[in-house]
């Protein structure tokens, strides 16, 4: 869901970017023409103008193919000659169209009629053009002020207003503006295949953080009932009376096993209730030599907690805790408030061969399945000393 939200995100910002980047390109000629024109009613001619659209049309469909195609297609997958051929093509195309220079044309014609109303708009041209007609009027010739240039009809026609491409001529400006599009949209497109490829990294990591903790748990389950089946099968090869309250707890067990740890989180008193089972499971086969402290304080709840997180502590200490010919003592204590969980828990330890032979993947899981599930909200402190095991948990709900 994080991540779904996360691209909801970016898919909007990257929207409105782009809006707000379009109306900036769309007002700049209108701008332009505004503060180089004397006309008050400039704008509205300029956007009746087919080479007002035509300007920024070309520019928004270069800016496109080139972000969305081209450089996926061709630059990612290093494909530079045919994307060179492609971009030379392109910049062919606006040499072609010529559209700042058509735009320019058209707005100093519109301007003309209106700001000479005794010149009809058929002869608007002449002021543009710079035509035979109005020179040989003039006794000295052109003005100094007056392109030479413009007297030849080959290179300026006097109603090159009509035509697209002016012979002859070329828009620098348009291809300048080609390059900075083509600039633009070649970041963009860099921009959005880095985040995607931070989301996809972000995703693979939940995933198999996800997997990771589904393969820990699924591998503390079957460690723990195999622990407690040991347990009753001892108690019935005594043909202990309380074989059958053992078999009682240990269902609720399963029950809570099977049906809740498949969840990332449960109560606290769900867990808790488990433990206390497991508990009194271990106080039917204890012997007198082995002394149990389990202390429950604090208010409990709506707390939540990852499952059998600290159960793997618990069936530590009695694995390792009880001993039939040497004194022992096991202390398990929970301290609650609303937003923190202290657990303790210490036991003597009982050297045995085959403890020493054999580490349970218990307590490295349950490290594991700390840092996945509570990064940075917990504390975890293991001593191994002076006969003594002993464990600080400290989680943050």
């Amino acid at each position: 869901m994080k991540i779904r939200q996360q691209m909801r995100r970016s898919r909007a910002t990257t929207f409105f970017i782009h809006t707000i980047g379009w109306l900036v390109f769309l007002g700049f000629p209108l701008l332009f023409m505004n503060r180089t024109q004397q006309s008050s009613h400039i704008t509205f001619w300029v956007l009746l103008s087919p080479f007002y659209w035509l300007f920024c049309l070309t520019y928004i469909f270069i800016f496109y193919l080139n972000s969305l195609y081209l450089v996926p297609q061709l630059v990612f997958k290093r494909r530079y000659i045919r994307y060179g051929l492609i971009i030379i093509l392109l910049s062919g195309v606006v040499y072609f169209l010529q559209p700042f220079d058509n735009l320019l044309g058209h707005n100093l014609l519109k301007n003309s009629s209106l700001t000479s109303p005794g010149i009809p708009a058929r002869d608007s041209s002449l002021l543009l053009a710079g035509t035979d007609s109005t020179q040989k009027n003039l006794p000295f010739g052109p003005l100094p002020h007056q392109d030479l240039r413009m007297e030849d009809p080959s290179l300026k026609p006097s109603n090159r207003i009509i035509f697209i491409h002016q012979s002859g001529n070329i828009d620098l400006v348009a291809l300048f503006i080609l390059i900075i599009v083509v600039g633009l949209s070649i970041a963009v497109s860099t921009v959005q295949k880095w985040q995607v490829t931070e989301q996809l990294v972000v995703k693979t990591q939940a995933e198999k953080a996800h997997a990771e903790l589904s393969f820990l748990k699924a591998q503390i389950n079957p460690h723990f009932l195999f622990n407690t089946l040991n347990n009753i099968y001892a108690l019935s090869v005594t043909n202990s009376e309380n074989t059958s309250e053992s078999i009682m707890k240990l269902s609720n067990i399963m029950r809570y096993v099977t049906d809740e740890v498949t969840e990332d989180v449960v109560l606290l008193q769900s867990e808790i209730d488990c433990i206390k089972d497991y508990i009194d499971l271990q106080k039917l086969r204890l012997g007198k030599r082995t002394k149990l402290n389990f202390i429950i304080s604090g208010e409990i709840i709506n707390q939540k907690i990852a499952p059998l997180v600290l159960m793997t502590f618990i069936e530590n200490v009695f694995k390792y805790g009880i001993s039939k010919s040497k004194s022992t003592e096991i202390t398990i204590q929970l301290l609650v408030d609303e937003e923190r969980l202290n657990f303790f828990c210490q036991n003597t330890i009982v050297e045995k061969k085959s403890s020493i032979k054999r580490k349970g993947i218990g307590i490295d899981n349950t490290r594991q399945r700390l840092e996945h599930l509570y990064p940075g909200k917990h504390q975890l402190e293991i001593k191994h000393g002076d006969d003594l095991f002993t464990v600080n948990l400290t989680i943050d709900f």
